[in-house]
């Protein structure tokens, strides 16, 4: 997971006894370019997501009138979202540091489970937003009386207990080794076993990502066949109901951040798919170490972006949040100034 995923050294080293008699490639270069791009990528989305998911924290929390399920669940989205980019300056700093971890060990323990509650915590509340949005427009429950703004906190409660347990072991096992062969010090998943190893790959992958995924496709394609059928009959009746209206544009908002998680995400836990391969020996070869090495930062990248996307799709992409700011806003500032 993500111990794998900062410094997959003890795979590097299999990879050499495995089998010396290929030829490993050399990454070197590109290497360089990711110790130059990332930390700087990553401080970048870092001002960028801290910023922005605070900017949505106060137009959710000073709006007039009562929150709506799906908003609650995308506040508690954005207050994962700066939990992990508190931390995202740390590992930035890791890379740039060329994995030698310059901090006390105590960091090294809560980065690694930051970045595993906000990987959790974030695909399961676009589950339940999923789910929201499929019961109102696939179903059209009667929002007030089924999915309550007290159900809705209970759910995300829910979410942060679940996603808080199942890190526990990343916070528990991560710890600063020192590696002589590359005489750095490097924080590292230290499980007691290889076997803890593929489990904790295989829970984050299927659990952390594969499951939640597939509910989350299945659900908004029900939903977006349910907006589209609609849409048809309400063409045929030449009618436009302005509640469907503002509900369509709230569910944009939700498709959106939806896609943009999967496509940040998807790259990640593609090469810690292959990464359970490699360790289980279903795939061999000091090729395959040397390029999950590098493939797993490199998927990981986008994933970070993910933070720091969302505040950037709610300003500048959805006319409806930018309406919803603006009439926050404009009790404090004047109207001319916005």
């Amino acid at each position: 997971m993500t111990g794998t995923l900062l410094l997959n050294v003890s795979v590097s080293n299999q990879s050499e006894n495995k089998n010396n008699s290929t030829i490993c490639p050399d990454l070197n270069d590109w290497w360089e370019i990711m110790y130059y791009i990332v930390p700087k990528y990553s401080d970048t989305i870092c001002v960028i997501g801290m910023l922005g998911n605070v900017f949505v924290l106060f137009t959710y929390s000073l709006q007039k009138g009562p929150l709506k399920a799906a908003e609650i669940f995308l506040m508690n989205l954005a207050v994962a979202d700066l939990i992990f980019l508190t931390c995202l300056p740390l590992w930035a700093e890791n890379i740039r540091n060329k994995f030698n971890w310059p901090f006390r060990n105590f960091l090294c323990h809560s980065t690694s489970a930051s970045i595993s509650l906000n990987m959790y915590a974030s695909i399961y509340l676009l589950v339940a937003v999923s789910v929201d949005r499929y019961l109102t427009f696939v179903h059209t429950l009667n929002h007030r009386g089924i999915w309550s703004k007290t159900v809705a906190k209970g759910i995300c409660l829910l979410t942060w207990f679940f996603s808080i347990l199942l890190s526990i072991p990343t916070f528990m096992f991560q710890t600063v080794k020192h590696f002589p062969l590359w005489n750095i010090s490097a924080y590292t998943l230290d499980f007691p076993t290889p076997l803890w190893v593929i489990a904790e790959s295989l829970v984050f992958n299927i659990v952390g990502f594969v499951l939640p995924s597939t509910a989350i496709t299945l659900l908004n394609f029900s939903t977006i066949q349910s907006l589209q059928k609609k849409a048809r009959e309400r063409r045929a009746l030449r009618t436009k109901r302005c509640k469907d209206h503002k509900g369509t544009k709230a569910t944009r908002l939700i498709f959106t951040v939806v896609l943009m998680f999967l496509l940040c995400w998807t790259p990640y836990h593609f090469f810690l798919f292959l990464d359970i391969l490699y360790q289980t020996e279903v795939i061999k070869s000091c090729f395959w170490g040397e390029l999950l090495n590098f493939g797993e930062l490199f998927g990981y990248t986008p994933a970070t972006t993910n933070s720091g996307i969302n505040p950037v799709i709610y300003i500048f992409v959805v006319k409806y949040f930018r309406k919803k700011a603006l009439e926050v806003f404009s009790q404090f500032i004047p109207v001319d100034l916005l």
